[in-house]
């Protein structure tokens, strides 16, 4: 995304340069130590970089004692979903993160700095910056930061932070080391998870040593017998290993999905679902008739019952037996 400036951009820049001592009487040590203080203060790591302290730095004699890593950044193109600027720039501050982790001893060498546009146009038009996103890494030796900085490619955004890493490395002698990156759950969260955890965990041992819980229920056993059995009987733990599809797309019509795949070297999730649904039912009907049936006074109730249970069962295993020599080719027995 291309970014434009006004004449008062070019207008500040000129007045910024005029106030960097010619002397430069900045000491590079006291730099390093207010760089250090306001790496300190950001939760991140990464300094905010505004005009006057880019100025600062242009003051310090090179070469420098460090090393600048910049991101730019601008608000008004956050929403732009084709940039992904926010994405970029958490990936720079999980960057940031892992180097300082990883080189506790050695992070005076290297600073990472964010730069928003609104507020710093001038500096952005002093780094030489057309488009966004954009980032550069700025040597010890720099004296003109447009000409002398090295500038990311988009192949250096392309896999995020890993990538960023890697720039780094090449471009300088600095290590970056693993990244590291955040828990999708934070310390604090951790903590109140294990607190409520423990709350409720008193309310279910009170439940368990009164017998008056889900596990104590003969229901929820029945119910997930029956799920235990259906997925057993349906293959499914066969096809979540093997990733086997529920469907496929008809090859002679791509707008209309096969669930039944015609021939023996493949069977399709919604076969094995079909197959599961039906010898379920036969189960059901079984455990019905033994348990259930048997305490009906009434013979005839018993009597119709009985013959509905055989009529489902046989049609259900009739079903059963197609379906298996339909897979092998001979469907027309059982047609």
């Amino acid at each position: 995304m291309a970014i434009s400036y006004n004449t008062n951009s070019f207008l500040c820049i000129t007045v910024l340069l005029l106030l960097v001592p010619i002397n430069h009487s900045l000491n590079s040590d006291d730099l390093v130590s207010e760089l250090t203080i306001l790496r300190a203060r950001s939760t991140t790591g990464v300094i905010h970089l505004s005009n006057i302290l880019l100025i600062r730095m242009l003051s310090v004699p090179v070469p420098r004692p460090f090393t600048l890593l910049v991101f730019f950044d601008s608000q008004k193109l956050h929403s732009d979903s084709e940039i992904s600027l926010p994405t970029l720039k958490n990936e720079f501050l999980i960057l940031a993160s892992s180097f300082h982790a990883n080189n506790p001893a050695n992070n005076k060498k290297l600073f990472f700095f964010e730069i928003e546009f609104q507020e710093s146009r001038a500096s952005f038009a002093l780094f030489g910056v057309k488009s966004l996103p954009h980032g550069c890494l700025v040597s010890p030796f720099a004296t003109d930061f447009e000409r002398d900085s090295i500038q990311m490619e988009s192949s250096d955004f392309s896999r995020h932070a890993e990538s960023m890493a890697e720039f780094v490395e090449a471009k300088s002698k600095h290590t970056v080391g693993p990244i590291h990156r955040p828990g999708f759950i934070s310390k604090k969260q951790k903590m109140s998870i294990i607190e409520l955890a423990l709350i409720l965990s008193l309310f279910l041992l009170k439940k368990i040593i009164s017998g008056n819980t889900l596990l104590h229920n003969k229901n929820t056993w029945m119910v997930g017998s029956i799920f235990v059995y259906f997925f057993s009987v349906s293959g499914t733990m066969y096809n979540i290993i093997n990733k086997i599809p529920i469907a496929m797309v008809d090859t002679d019509d791509p707008g209309k999905l096969v669930y039944f795949y015609d021939g023996s070297g493949m069977q399709l999730g919604a076969e094995g679902f079909t197959i599961g649904f039906l010898y379920t039912i036969l189960r059901l009907l079984l455990a019905f008739v033994t348990h259930v049936l048997v305490h009906e006074k009434n013979r005839n109730i018993q009597r119709l019952v009985m013959f509905l249970a055989i009529f489902v069962s046989f049609w259900a295993v009739k079903k059963v037996f197609y379906l298996y020599y339909w897979k092998l080719g001979f469907g027309h027995i059982y047609g």
